[in-house]
């Protein structure tokens, strides 16, 4: 009797340990989203959506914007998220904790906030996307959260090279990014 009873502690504490496991890794898999809406500035008309959607590590964003003068844009994440100003300079400069010079993503050395540049079609509207591990959303960790910050859609192209914003003129939007209730 008392080796049945051993066993089905047994049991009993692997099924426990098994449906821990199972919540643990459900909750790895959540899906966290943010959201920015872009507000017109600088006296411009442009407006529209920067959402992002982080799932297991991974941050994919999704800039949609309309109003805008066709041709390049850039498109930049900055430090303050604080839109309240005329000219968007409320946000203050890019979003660099790790300080490094601005330039291009994906080639050293890059600002955390140098997303790059978004074409604009005739029609005034425009859309880029980007994926990477080096954001989260509210986890809290100041080298990579972007909650909290803003936004900027500037009136020129970022050249990629001048420091320390790309040369890329006037802040025409802006938008503070938010975390969304799950």
């Amino acid at each position: 009797m008392k080796n049945l009873t051993s066993k089905i502690m047994l049991l009993s504490g692997l099924l426990m340990l098994a449906f821990i496991f199972i919540l643990c890794k459900a909750s790895m898999t959540k899906t966290i989203v943010a959201k920015a809406v872009i507000e017109s500035k600088s006296e411009s008309t442009v407006k529209g959506t920067v959402v992002f959607t982080e799932k297991n590590g991974v941050v994919n964003m999704v800039a949609d914007i309309s109003g805008a003068a066709p041709g390049t844009h850039a498109i930049h994440i900055h430090d303050k998220g604080d839109c309240s100003a005329a000219d968007g300079s409320s946000a203050a400069g890019h979003w660099n904790p790790t300080k490094e010079n601005h330039g291009k993503w994906g080639s050293a050395p890059c600002h955390r906030g140098d997303i790059g540049n978004i074409e604009v079609g005739a029609d005034g509207k425009g859309k880029i996307t980007m994926t990477t591990d080096l954001w989260c959303v509210g986890c809290n960790d100041l080298n990579k959260d972007i909650t909290g910050k803003a936004i900027i859609i500037h009136a020129k192209a970022d050249d990629f090279t001048t420091q320390p914003t790309g040369n890329a003129g006037a802040r025409l939007g802006c938008g503070v990014i938010v975390r969304q209730a799950q």
